[in-house]
């Protein structure tokens, strides 16, 4: 009786009703050993607190510094006065932004100035800044940093970034010409808040047209009556952005202990089902109900301590490991530390709050079963529980509502807190609807075989672990869905084409007309260079072609026209080029396959049978009132025709104008450069070495950039989705059979073969991959609907028609598929004993 005295008495030997502080010790001390000896069968839970946990940690600091600077721009300063200027005399703009700027060095003596010109690369559509500043200014340090050599002293020294030396082939102590004038290189240097600043540094006066200037300076700014309050910008006044990354990490943290603790309910409740026998014992001698659920949920505090302490040590690990990995690809520098503390904070709060939660429930429940069922280890049977889907429809409704709210503002300003709040209110809304599903699919299942029937009827009865594993895989549905949707959405629409520019095997060469240069198309009126002028480019193009092992060179024709789309929404994006026999041919287009009345031709699927097109040689931006008439230069509802056979790319001709609408628009083709094919990948000498051969004829090259395309982005996300969603099945069928070990045990006793075994589990994880999949597709089109039917930015509901089929299929029906096969295979063993539940 001595486990009776203690939890019966309290300080001194005095009765207490639960037992004191000395029944908690005792407890708590029970409750650590059976962490300690059972730390393998919670090495599920552990694991998942660990992982996530340190993927927090990580996925936080890799988010908040791949993002620009909070201070960039303004060095150490407080403030910024920032001048476009047109570039008029040696000082650098007009004299009023020369007086303004003198005025400001005035009133602030301690202030730096930087004069930047822009300046083109020698044979690219690249630019690098001539910038002039002087390297020991007040403010300027964190933003310059000299890596090798010593910062320019006169007129005649210049140093570089790594970049542009590399562009302009010069190394320490050669000369180079920049703007007109050569000058010896002294150093590099690099801007740590931008390692994409490409600049040329000079000694200040030396930048004749500056495009802009920017003071730096401290204080209080120039009030609101002083004309230069205009161009000041205060640090602490830039308006910041509430859907940021730390934002979006918490909410994804947030999503991620959701489904953890999830989850995690089955893994507690089968634990207390192991320990029934136990837990019986210390209720026969003396403990209350409050003590065995203080159990069960220390238990649930522990491993969520543990596992949030290994978690910050390993997130901690890989961190460090990762930040100059991340230092290159964000392309600034990182500090040690530089980590979001209050995600961190979180993250082990939530961590615990999880575990704690999660075993609060199976505690509630434990204590529920009668003394003698405990010591016999045979569990209630489950209670059936009536829950209407009421509530969760309720919850998709509302977040139909709010995600609509949102989207009618995302064209401008969104609306952040409705939008979080709608995508919020669809993971209550799945978890209140998973017990419906359940309930549906027994009721459906009642004329299957009897393995079918029982896997069916079970995941109903025991809903505490298959409904919160329902709902876990319909939340990582969800998630990939809706990116899949939202990707699907925006890759699709043929006005503003999204995704890659050309293939890793083309490259575009472009005149002075082309769709960069100062006289291409968008301009009024593009100048025609001189035909003995284009015959030199050609041939240059010959011979950058020639150098890339190509004979596929064809010649892209512009004219002054565009496209434009005259409603609100996007408008038109990308170079209308010439349909011209030469292009027809290299793409394989037979002239008789194009209406004799076709005024476009374009592979964007869908553009044809827009309204209110427009063939215009205005730059318009947005929709107009005046009237699209000729005499304005403008051609309403041009004939668009379909063809496949245009390439893809967002550079290349995928949309081009005929010859029959030159000659009836009176349109004037210009040469705009070459597109260059080639029988293999290019590699970056390739690319540099055509670069450099265009320089030097007054030509310059686009590549392939590295924007992912539509399919990249949905194929990934469907991934995702899928191989979350096999992970929770996989951490949670054992767990559900588990919690029918018994019906097991009979059915082996009474000559289930192992084919029936099998059936039951590959029942029980087809069945839960099917009902995740159309759960958490179904919430998912639900969301995307309600944000995209008032977003007119994204074409409203009609941009819901471009449905990913293909990843579709492979979650609704791959996935079920692939998780039954695997319930098939992992399962049959016959169980150890087949006439009662072992004792622990």
């Amino acid at each position: 009786m001595t486990i009776d005295v203690e939890l019966r008495t309290g300080p001194g030997g005095a009765r207490s009703r639960h037992g004191g502080v000395p029944a908690r010790r005792a407890m708590t001390r029970w409750a650590w050993r059976l962490f300690r000896r059972e730390w393998r069968q919670q090495l599920l839970i552990l694991a998942l607190v660990i992982v996530a946990t340190a993927g927090t940690i990580l996925g936080a600091a890799v988010s908040t510094n791949s993002t620009q600077v909070a201070n960039f721009g303004f060095g150490s300063a407080q403030n910024l006065a920032f001048f476009q200027t047109p570039g008029a005399n040696a000082k650098g703009g007009d004299a009023t932004i020369n007086h303004d700027v003198a005025q400001l060095e005035r009133l602030y003596p301690r202030s730096d100035v930087i004069e930047n010109q822009t300046l083109s690369i020698p044979g690219s559509i690249n630019t690098y800044d001539l910038r002039a500043e002087n390297p020991s200014g007040v403010y300027l340090r964190p933003m310059l940093s000299l890596l090798s050599g010593h910062y320019p002293t006169d007129a005649h020294e210049v140093a570089l970034t790594a970049g542009v030396a590399s562009s302009l082939n010069a190394r320490l102590g050669d000369s180079v010409s920049i703007d007109g004038v050569t000058r010896r290189v002294v150093g590099l240097v690099v801007n740590p808040q931008s390692l994409l600043d490409e600049f040329a540094l000079v000694v200040p006066g030396q930048v004749t047209s500056p495009s802009d200037i920017t003071v730096l300076f401290d204080g209080r700014p120039p009030g609101a009556k002083s004309h230069l309050s205009a161009y000041v910008q205060n640090v602490d006044s830039i308006p910041s952005n509430g859907f940021n990354p730390e934002t979006i990490t918490i909410a994804a943290l947030v999503l991620g202990m959701t489904l953890l603790a999830l989850v995690s309910i089955g893994g507690f409740t089968v634990l207390a089902q192991r320990r029934l026998r136990s837990i019986g014992m210390i209720e026969s001698l003396g403990a209350t109900d409050r003590h065995v659920r203080y159990v069960v949920r220390a238990n649930g505090l522990v491993v969520g301590v543990v596992g949030s302490i290994v978690g910050v040590v390993l997130g901690f690990l890989l961190w460090f490991a990762y930040r100059p990995h991340l230092e290159q690809s964000s392309h600034h520098d990182i500090g040690l530390l530089a980590i979001p503390w209050l995600v961190v904070a979180l993250a082990v709060i939530l961590g615990i709050a999880a575990t704690f939660f999660a075993a609060s429930r199976p505690a509630r429940l434990i204590t529920k079963v009668p003394i003698v069922s405990a010591l016999s280890g045979r569990p209630a049977p489950p209670r059936q529980i009536r829950r209407s889907a009421i509530p969760g429809v309720a919850f998709f409704v509302g977040a139909f509502l709010l995600l609509g709210y949102a989207g009618a503002g995302s064209g401008s300003q969104p609306h952040t807190p409705e939008l979080v709040f709608g995508l919020v209110a669809l993971i209550p809304g799945i978890i209140l609807l998973s017990p419906f599903f359940l309930t549906l699919c027994a009721r459906v299942g009642r004329r299957a075989p009897v393995a079918i029937r029982l896997a069916l009827r079970d995941l109903s009865r025991y809903r505490a672990r298959s409904g919160s594993a329902l709902s876990a895989i319909s939340v990582g549905i969800l998630i990939a869905v809706v990116i899949s949707l939202v990707s699907a959405a925006r890759f699709s629409n043929v006005l503003d084409y999204a995704g890659p520019n050309m293939t890793s095997s083309q490259i575009n060469v472009y005149t002075p007309n082309g769709p960069y240069g100062p006289s291409g198309p968008g301009t009024n009126a593009p100048s025609a260079v001189s035909s003995p002028t284009i015959a030199s480019m050609q041939r240059s193009a010959d011979s950058i072609a020639a150098s890339l092992s190509s004979h596929q060179v064809l010649e892209l024709e512009t004219t002054s026209a565009s496209l434009f789309h005259d409603a609100p929404g996007r408008s038109w994006s990308g170079p209308v080029f010439v349909a011209t026999p030469a292009l027809l041919r290299f793409f394989g287009i037979s002239p008789s396959s194009i209406a004799p009345h076709a005024d476009i031709l374009s592979m964007r699927s869908g553009l044809s049978n827009l309204t209110q097109m427009q063939l215009t040689t205005q730059n318009k931006v947005g929709p107009s009132n005046d009237v699209c008439t000729v005499r304005n230069g403008c051609y309403a509802n041009p004939v668009i025709q379909y063809v496949s056979a245009l390439p893809s790319g967002t550079s290349v001709p995928n949309t081009v104008i005929t010859e029959y609408a030159v000659h009836k628009f009176h349109l004037k083709p210009i040469v705009a450069g070459w597109m260059i094919q080639a029988p293999a990948p290019l590699s970056a000498s390739q690319i540099t070495g055509a670069r450099l051969s265009a320089s030097a004829a007054n030509l310059s090259v686009e590549s392939k950039n590295s924007l992912p395309s539509s399919s990249e982005v949905i194929d990934w996300a469907t991934f995702f989705g899928v191989v979350l969603a096999l992970g929770v099945l996989a951490m949670s069928v054992g767990l559900i059979r588990s919690e029918t070990a018994s019906d097991d045990r009979i059915l082996s006793a009474t000559g289930a073969s192992s084919r029936t075994r099998r059936a039951l589990s590959a029942t029980t994880a087809g069945a839960l991959g099917l009902l995740g999949a159309v759960l958490g597709t179904m919430a998912a089109y639900i969301g995307v609907a309600g944000w995209i039917r008032t977003n007119t930015l994204n074409g409203g509901l009609a941009a819901l028609s471009a449905v990913p089929a293909r990843n579709l299929l492979i979650i609704l029906v791959g996935m079920p598929l692939v998780a039954a096969l695997g319930g098939w295979i992992f399962a049959g063993r016959q169980p150890s004993s087949l006439s009662r539940q072992p004792i622990e």
